[in-house]
């Protein structure tokens, strides 16, 4: 007779019971290297704080004998979808985004990360997306293998990740370019005319301006011009990260080595720290301003991009909190990384990958079929990079 092996119950978050042993598996997940210094996170009591912001979002746990031993979390909203170049047409479709998936480390192999996936990707079904997809580290083995081999994603589109350390010293500003802040209602306009067409642009691009943690939006172009009248210019928006989740080194004992990489963006921050350790302010709680919607025109584009990444520094010295800027360049736009200021050692790349679910009937074979030439096609379009996501 084979062994018995206990199956996990999976069922939704619970925040009354789950909240503080969520928050222990997060701590249990990952081990750090062999310094006695590591990257803690703290999220502030509110384990689903990175898709709270989303239309609508989900966080799934997997129980086995009264132990929590594995957590997902998944978020759904409306996005631009492009179509081949020759076609040059774009479409809107629901997508899911999977993110946030743990399994304590002495229950892995067993199952229960390819139940979690399994049990959202029935959520995204029953609420008719169109598209799965997750993002994960390029060179995340086990992710890649969990998700590409197993359940049939396509890899799709591999972004850069720039970090860029706030110093204590103000940036230089050119005194030939102006800077403004717009409305809110000035950058919606601007980023539905000029970036609606990006690949994954949230149609609900309104209220990511409008939440709290959105700082604003910040156009450049050469003094003595306006914005409707000129060649060049330039926007960005910043997005608070530190009003979610806290950051900070810290040592602990041999018993407690533990680096918990909350989000592929944070994972990719010990490497920066340890480069520079000698700086005290990473020993205290700190945010990071994470720089989204990215967009320029005209011959100057780039010294006006690299104008407002200089503003955004000096906003960055002056909050107190944020000691680290982060940007995610793809696709059509990858070029910009060249203005972008950022550690040149330090340019990771992101995987992003995407399945087409099965959906209503007429619809899943446009799916897959669209799916398939989007993952064969190089990228002819910016990639929005949505900052609730991060």
């Amino acid at each position: 007779m084979g062994l018995y092996q206990l199956q996990p119950i999976i069922r939704s978050y619970d925040k009354r019971v789950d909240r503080a042993r969520v928050e222990d598996l997060e701590r249990r997940c990952e081990v750090g290297p062999t310094e006695r210094v590591f990257l803690f996170t703290d999220t502030m009591g509110d384990p689903i704080c990175r898709i709270r912001n989303s239309p609508m979002y989900k966080m799934l746990v997997a129980e086995l004998d009264n132990e929590l031993v594995g957590v997902i979390q998944g978020s759904i909203k409306v996005v631009t979808i492009n179509k081949p170049p020759k076609d040059n047409i774009a479409t809107g479709a629901k997508v899911g985004y999977i993110l946030g998936l743990r399994v304590a480390p002495h229950q892995r192999r067993k199952g229960i990360g390819s139940s979690l996936v399994r049990e959202l990707e029935e959520w995204f079904v029953l609420n008719e997306v169109d598209y799965a997809y997750m993002a994960t580290e390029k060179d995340n083995e086990a992710s890649v293998k969990l998700f590409v081999k197993k359940f049939g994603y396509n890899k799709f589109r591999t972004p850069a990740i720039l970090i860029n350390p706030v110093q204590n010293r103000p940036s230089h500003i050119s005194s030939n370019v102006e800077i403004s802040k717009l409305k809110v209602e000035e950058a919606e306009s601007l980023y539905r005319k000029f970036m609606s067409s990006a690949e994954f642009f949230p149609n609900d691009i309104n209220d990511i301006l409008r939440n709290k943690l959105s700082l604003g939006t910040w156009v450049a172009y050469p003094r003595g011009e306006s914005l409707g009248n000129t060649k060049s210019w330039a926007m960005l928006s910043v997005w608070n990260t530190g009003g979610l989740f806290k950051l900070w080194l810290g040592k602990a004992p041999l018993s407690c080595l533990i680096y918990t990489k909350s989000s592929r963006v944070i994972s990719r921050l010990f490497p920066c720290f340890k480069l520079v350790p000698s700086l005290p302010d990473f020993f205290d709680p700190f945010g990071f301003y994470f720089m989204y919607g990215v967009h320029s025109e005209g011959p100057l584009s780039g010294k006006l991009v690299r104008s407002l990444c200089q503003f955004v520094h000096n906003m960055a010295i002056a909050s107190k909190d944020c000691k680290v800027i982060v940007t995610e360049v793809g696709g059509h736009e990858f070029e910009l990384r060249h203005h972008i200021p950022h550690w040149k050692l330090l340019c990771p790349e992101d995987l992003w990958c995407i399945k087409a679910l099965k959906n209503k009937d007429h619809e899943e074979e446009r799916n897959k079929d669209l799916l398939d030439q989007l993952t064969k096609t190089p990228p002819s379009k910016p990639l929005f990079v949505d900052p609730r996501e991060v």
